[in-house]
């Protein structure tokens, strides 16, 4: 028994299916100790957007490493944050005519859940907090409140209150209109439902199935927010930082929500970092009333500042990650035809297949490993095959996988798939 089983934790769950001891990693690949090779089609859960050891940031960090300058500076001003807030506001915020305030909460996705949901119960003086089935927003109490997957809610200990889950889009799969209960159960005072301080979604659920909402339906959510003063808080840890093809997965939409939740790839580089944003009027906050020890990582600032200039400066890489996200979705629907009840799912590159027997995807996923392809599963019985490859990986390596993922695919099912050359 290695020391990973005898003394980690009973709760490692990646390296239980991927048993590789990895030791080092380029771009979209990645090399175990034993001298294996895989092609990663998972980026880190999303945390590593621009792939691994990416130079365009690499560079920039070890120079600042190297310079003695401050890594660790809580919330106090240093340049490598001055720099990354006005890069952030010159390319991201002003040419989408988005208005926010920028904090730094804890680093990681949950805590910038934890701060939004804080928030918008101080903001509104109401409690209550709307969710959607099969969301997914993190693993402390709070973001846990707002979390439809039941193993991870059992985990907390404790009942997880002053929340409800309502319908995500596609969930009933019936003639009822969008929002008809929901709308109804707002105006109603004899609904029983207290109005919400703020409904949170997600654009595109990363792990509760690879559901994608469509911009009508997110616009007639806004809608309902503005017309019901709840506010909208829009998760897009996962989702955003280019992910489905535009820096913020609900810019498709054209809508603007109150508050923002960026974590994962916002750093660049897979360092911890995470932003909520939220309009000016929202900045209610006494000083230090949300506070914590690592809100000021220097190295964070740096390759997130490499990110966004070398990235976002035009419209060049989104162009790029959408003809990539074509090529995906046209190779995982050729896959998908092969087995009866099959369909793909997602949007950009957060897309996967979902299978009618769970089972298939888990042992899709697996198989895939085997042949050198790193893919995880998604939804409540791990039913859809998800693929995450990183926006920067070529065109020669996406058909590569794609050509893995079809022979795992015939393997486990039986059923022959033909794939042609996509790119």
């Amino acid at each position: 028994m290695d020391v990973f089983e005898s003394r980690e934790s009973e709760v490692r769950s990646y390296s239980r299916h991927w048993d590789a001891v990895f030791d080092s990693a380029a771009g979209s690949t990645m090399h175990s100790e034993d001298g294996r090779t895989f092609l990663d089609f998972f980026a880190g859960a999303g945390a590593l957007n621009y792939g691994h050891n990416n130079p365009v940031l690499l560079r920039p960090l070890i120079d600042y490493l190297l310079s003695g300058a401050v890594v660790h500076s809580l919330d106090m001003k240093t340049p490598a944050k001055r720099r990354f807030l006005e890069t952030f506001q010159e390319l991201i915020l002003i040419p989408r005519q988005l208005d926010y305030r920028v904090m730094f909460p804890g680093p990681t996705g949950t805590n910038c859940v934890e701060a939004a949901l804080k928030l918008a119960r101080k903001v509104t003086g109401r409690t209550h907090i709307l969710s959607f089935t099969n969301a997914f927003h993190g693993m402390t109490l709070g973001s846990l409140s707002v979390t439809g997957n039941s193993m991870k809610r059992h985990g907390a200990g404790v009942p997880l209150t002053n929340t409800s889950s309502v319908p995500y889009d596609g969930y009933l799969d019936g003639p009822v209109p969008d929002f008809l209960w929901l709308r109804q159960a707002l105006e109603d005072s004899g609904s029983g439902l207290d109005r919400p301080a703020a409904v949170i979604v997600e654009t595109v659920q990363g792990e509760g199935g690879l559901r994608a909402a469509r911009a009508s339906w997110l616009r007639g959510l806004a809608e309902l927010c503005r017309e019901h003063d709840v506010l909208l808080i829009v998760d897009d840890v996962q989702a955003g930082c280019g992910r489905t093809g535009t820096f913020f997965s609900f810019e498709e939409a054209g809508i603007t929500p109150d508050i923002v939740c960026l974590s994962k790839s916002i750093s660049g580089f897979g360092l911890p970092m995470a932003l909520t944003l939220f309009r000016p009027e929202l900045d209610v906050w006494s000083p230090g009333e949300h506070n914590g020890t690592f809100r000021g990582h220097n190295p964070a600032f740096v390759t997130a500042t490499a990110a966004l200039e070398h990235y976002w400066r035009d419209d060049r890489f989104a162009a790029d990650v959408a003809g990539l996200a074509t090529r995906l979705h046209e190779g995982l629907s050729r896959i998908a035809e092969a087995t009866e009840g099959s369909v793909v799912r997602g949007r950009g590159l957060l897309t996967g297949i979902f299978y009618a027997d769970p089972e298939a995807a888990r042992r899709i996923a697996a198989e895939s490993y085997s042949r050198g392809l790193l893919v995880e599963t998604s939804g409540p019985r791990s039913e859809v095959v998800k693929t995450m490859p990183p926006l920067t990986t070529t065109a020669e390596e996406l058909q590569r996988g794609l050509d893995i993922l079809a022979d795992a695919a015939e393997h486990v099912t039986g059923a022959p798939v033909t794939l042609t050359t996509v790119a």
